[in-house]
């Protein structure tokens, strides 16, 4: 018997022998991908001209320079002077190149000198950047963060120092040492509550009270308004401001808390000579209920009837000098 032709064409079962061939090899890359492709090169030489660009470079130095937000930065040369006059912890000064020099900014520089803060020099364009503002004034201070310091070391502070002065012959000296503090319930504007700070250094208190939320800190824009009061007046942050008051009460204060609708006058309260602390709740809202509550008395402001209400740092500037005109009155009595 003859053999058999063999049939032409694929034998049984060879539909997946070739499989691996068949696979493709993912999206094809793009032009400007593919080493060997002219948009490749046209790539490249568009990178070289951005990397080239002044203002992009200056973008790209400031972005290294800057921490991101400007909460930690005073510039303006009044500003920065006074935060280096008194000791602003700091740590960086920038200052513009090419800087027409004036008698300000060479103490500016003088003090950052004598103090080790590392000094940057760089251009307008990276200077705008920095500060987020074009009103630094071709000087940018970077702060450190604020040091807060606890309620018990406020009042232990404060009652040391009204403990010395009982010693002293001068009844003024000994009641203007009783211990005063100021307490913000509500306010979150970081301006106004540079501007209590300074109002509550002016007129002697011992320290403010924050409560951790719904309160604004001490931030670099706080510290340019307190004209650097912040440097040696004590700021401490509570998790609650009602607690807070009822531990200083406990300690022999009384409190009492600023309100349109109070029933008293400020500096009529009677408790003006005693240790005390002052509570400003914020502007249009008051003070709140558990805060209020707390209070030995509510005393208000008496304001014409046009005004709906008081900034909390004139209410505090306000308060403060009624205070420490009673005490001054009564060292006289």
């Amino acid at each position: 018997m003859g053999r058999m032709a063999l049939k032409k064409g694929p034998t049984k079962g060879s539909g997946g022998k070739h499989r691996n061939a068949l696979r493709g090899k993912g999206p094809t890359p793009k032009a400007e991908d593919r080493v060997y492709h002219k948009a490749y090169a046209a790539k490249k030489a568009a990178d070289r001209r951005k990397m080239s660009d002044p203002r992009l470079a200056a973008r790209r130095r400031a972005d290294k320079f800057s921490t991101g937000n400007t909460t930690d930065l005073v510039f303006g040369r009044n500003s920065v002077l006074e935060a280096l006059r008194v000791g602003v912890p700091s740590n960086t000064l920038y200052v513009m190149s090419r800087i027409e020099h004036d008698d300000r900014t060479r103490e500016i520089v003088k003090i950052a000198s004598a103090h080790g803060l590392r000094m940057m020099e760089a251009d307008r364009l990276e200077m705008d950047r920095i500060a987020r503002s074009s009103n630094h004034q071709g000087v940018i201070l970077k702060v450190e963060p604020y040091q807060y310091s606890s309620l018990a070391e406020l009042a232990d502070r404060a009652d040391k120092k009204s403990r010395a002065m009982e010693a002293a012959n001068s009844a003024a000296a000994r009641i203007s040492a009783r211990p005063l503090f100021i307490a913000l319930d509500g306010v979150t504007d970081p301006q106004n509550l540079g501007a209590v700070i300074r109002s509550a250094a002016a007129f002697g208190a011992n320290g403010v009270i924050l409560p951790e939320r719904r309160s604004a800190s001490v931030t670099a824009a706080a510290w340019k308004v307190s004209a650097g009061a912040a440097a040696h007046l004590p700021v401490c942050r509570v998790v609650n401001l009602t607690k807070a008051i009822e531990a200083l009460k406990a300690r022999g204060y009384y409190v009492v808390g600023l309100d349109g609708g109070g029933d008293k006058l400020v500096g009529e309260t009677g408790f003006e000579t005693d240790p005390l602390v002052v509570v400003l709740g914020s502007e249009g809202k008051g003070l709140s209920r558990l805060v209020r509550e707390a209070c030995d008395a509510i005393a208000g402001i008496p304001i014409s009837s046009q005004v709906e209400s008081l900034n909390a740092s004139v209410a505090a500037g306000i308060s403060l000098y009624a205070v420490a005109n009673e005490r001054r009155k009564a060292a006289d009595r």
